[in-house]
């Protein structure tokens, strides 16, 4: 019999429990309240009780799902149980239930999605042929905060760090509602993913290693190509990703060549970027990556051709970016215990297969695939290196055992059963706690971090939306003469980079004496003399060479040592125009931002600005001014050498980009009539 205090899906799910775990429903309410002090169960909001208790008997349930989840998923019972848990959670009191049953009666008119998926459409992906609205139903629908939960007790349909951009993303064609037939086509498209992946084959002449796993691949002969450039020529090929490295194995008569290994986990200043490519290098099509590396004379460029969008460059460039900064994450934070690692490695896994089920699901519009990961996400957003040093705290409890974590869940989906035998950890027994609750103190902080960093970033984008209006176009050919113009200057700056990052330390420290003397003798106004004087030297000098009788004009030289072609002078035109648009684009936001800050229009940042306007006002006027000079000199040499890259953390720069990027521009209007112009 139910308890009246609890919804019906409530006492569902209590019952299902009770089954799931051999036991009845009085003693799993039982084992629960003996861990709440009486007098403060019942104290307060009846639902806070019920909720809780649906938690806890949800959270001994999973553990005993988990352990056979490939077979629960297949069969359909693991996705409606877990539903019917989200639902339970989300109205887990009668009085909810009431409160539910009212607000769904007053939306009934205004939804009108009556579907139920054929058995002949039950392997058609969803939003192919716009089958999302008809994967929903009657039922009650689950909403952002059950989907969040369940996640953050089984990683698998998402990550506690992830899982509102994972609902935002995936049910975005829904009004954010998630219903049941959406729910399991996404956990058997997953399940699906897993068994593609493991049916690849490994690149040609290397080895994987115990705890390399293949996350994506393409190139093949039933996949859409993959070219590498190499300068002029092009090499098709088949392009593997792990957790580890990337692989392209160009391709021969008969079968792929030795695969070249493009080794991701090694902590080095290496970067992977998008890139534009075409016919003999010319830049025209924006469709690929390029992975950089000090140990590389020239990048590794890989493009992706399609017809139309840069589609499948994105989604390689973020699944890339995801196993890179995954790696620099475990060195960064020092994670060297092989469990912690592993389980690093198996969330990171995770998400890409979540990835992969959603693209299967959404093939006309392809979801953002930063949404589905973890490193690339808080990369981009700002305060995410919060985040990331929360997860980082966070791996030092985890008990890889645990049937509902990340690597248990891959070892029972049999994709890690090697490195999970190798790396076993200790047994869980059952004076252990229950995933749901007993890690509550040290989720709040973890889920603290993440709505922060998603309220700034929503800031960001909206600040970047602007920006992103105000690109036009209108270059004229005089982009090559300014660029070729301006390459005299360019032999000045590697002197300077000598001077700046102590390539040369006699140099440097004969520079920092010399500049430092002149500012404390005050010799600033001789040294501006003395160099005037220079110039007038050199004048004089041009006169008596008679300069301008032997040159009589400015020749802008572009040719080379070779024959320079037509195709030659495209090319480097087309890299001129995009480095001067990009250049004005930058310069056109800079001065839009200023603008936005002096006539207050960014309140918060102009009060900030006003702050550090006064502060600085009073230095000058309180400390002499060569001080200051002398103190800026000394600080910036010092932060350029190897004893200031030691001591650099990197937040100040981060947050001080994260501050100037959340800086809403003026808006700017473009009229053609002169009537609508401003007088």
């Amino acid at each position: 019999m139910g308890r009246k205090h609890l919804s019906s899906i409530a006492n569902h799910v209590l019952q299902r429990s009770a089954e799931e775990l051999g036991t009845s429903v009085d003693h799993l309410v039982e084992e629960f309240e003996a861990g709440w002090k009486p007098d403060v169960v019942y104290v307060g909001d009846s639902s806070s009780y019920s909720r809780k208790l649906v938690e806890f008997c949800s959270s001994k349930a999973l553990i005993k799902l988990c352990q056979n989840i490939e077979e629960r998923i297949c069969n359909g019972s693991y996705s409606r149980f877990t539903y019917d848990m989200m639902l339970a959670w989300q109205t887990p009191s009668a009085v909810d239930e009431e409160s539910q049953t009212e607000s769904t009666a007053k939306e009934k008119d205004d939804r009108k999605i009556h579907a139920k998926v054929p058995p002949e459409q039950d392997d058609v992906p969803l939003f192919y042929s716009d089958l999302m609205p008809l994967l929903a139903n009657d039922e009650p629908s689950v909403e952002e905060d059950a989907f969040v939960w369940l996640g953050s007790l089984v990683p698998l349909l998402s990550d506690i760090v992830n899982g509102r951009f994972t609902f935002e993303t995936l049910t975005a064609p829904t009004g954010n509602r998630l219903f049941y037939p959406a729910y399991d086509k996404f956990l058997k498209e997953i399940d699906n993913c897993i068994k593609h992946l493991q049916k690849q084959a490994k690149p040609k002449g290397v080895e994987l290693a115990d705890d390399e796993f293949i996350l994506h691949v393409e190139g093949t002969a039933t996949t859409q190509r993959v070219v590498r450039h190499i300068r002029g020529t092009s090499w098709p090929g088949r392009l593997t990703l792990t957790n580890c490295a990337l692989y392209f194995e160009a391709s021969g008569v008969i079968t792929y060549e030795d695969a070249l290994k493009i080794d991701l986990s090694r902590d080095i200043d290496h970067s992977v970027k998008p890139a534009a490519t075409g016919p003999w290098g010319a830049p025209l099509f924006d469709k690929a990556i390029v992975y950089e590396s000090p140990e590389l004379q020239e990048g590794v460029v890989l493009e992706f051709p399609e017809i139309t969008s840069s589609t499948r460059r994105d989604h390689w460039l973020a699944l890339t970016k995801e196993v890179l900064l995954m790696h620099k994450f475990l060195s960064q934070f020092k994670v060297e215990c092989p469990l912690q690692a592993w389980e690093m490695h198996a969330r990171t896994i995770l998400s890409i297969i979540r990835l992969h089920a959603a693209r299967e699901m959404q093939r006309i519009s392809a979801p953002n695939p930063t949404k589905f990961l973890i490193f690339d996400l808080y990369d981009e957003l700002p305060k995410g290196d919060f985040v990331l040093e929360q997860i980082s705290e966070s791996l030092k409890r985890v008990n890889s055992a645990q049937p509902c974590s990340a690597s248990s869940i891959l070892r029972k989906m049999k994709l890690s059963e090697t490195i999970t035998s190798s790396l076993k950890a200790k047994q869980v027994t059952t004076a252990s706690k229950t995933i749901a609750g007993s890690e509550d103190d040290n989720k709040t902080l973890l889920e603290n971090a993440v709505d922060q960093a998603r309220k700034e970033g929503k800031k960001v984008v909206k600040a970047k939306a602007a920006i992103e209006g105000l690109k036009e176009e209108g270059i004229g050919e005089n982009a090559l003469i300014l660029m070729e113009l301006l390459k005299p200057f360019k032999s000045v700056f590697p002197w300077f980079r000598e001077i700046i990052y102590w390539d040369k330390p006699m140099t440097t420290l004969m520079v920092i004496v010399a500049v430092t003397l002149t500012v404390y003798k005050e010799w600033v106004g001789k040294a501006i003399a003395a160099f005037l004087l220079l110039v007038v030297a050199n004048m004089v000098r041009a006169r008596q060479r008679r300069l301008k009788d032997k040159q009589k004009e400015i020749v802008v030289c572009t040719a080379s040592d070779q024959p320079v072609t037509t195709r030659e002078n495209i090319v480097s035109a087309q890299y001129g125009f995009m480095t001067v648009r990009e250049i004005i684009q930058e310069a056109n936001a800079t001065i839009l931002k200023l603008h936005s800050i002096l006539v207050s229009r960014a309140h918060k940042h102009a009060n900030m600005v006003m702050l550090g306007l006064i502060g600085l006002a009073i230095l000058l006027a309180v400390i002499p001014f060569k001080y200051l000079i002398i103190t800026a000199i000394f600080h910036s040499m010092i932060m350029t050498s190897k004893l200031g890259k030691y001591l650099k953390n990197g937040q100040g720069d981060r947050r001080m980009k994260e501050w100037w990027d959340s800086i809403p521009p003026t808006p700017v209007r473009i009229v053609d009539e002169a009537s609508a112009c401003p007088k």
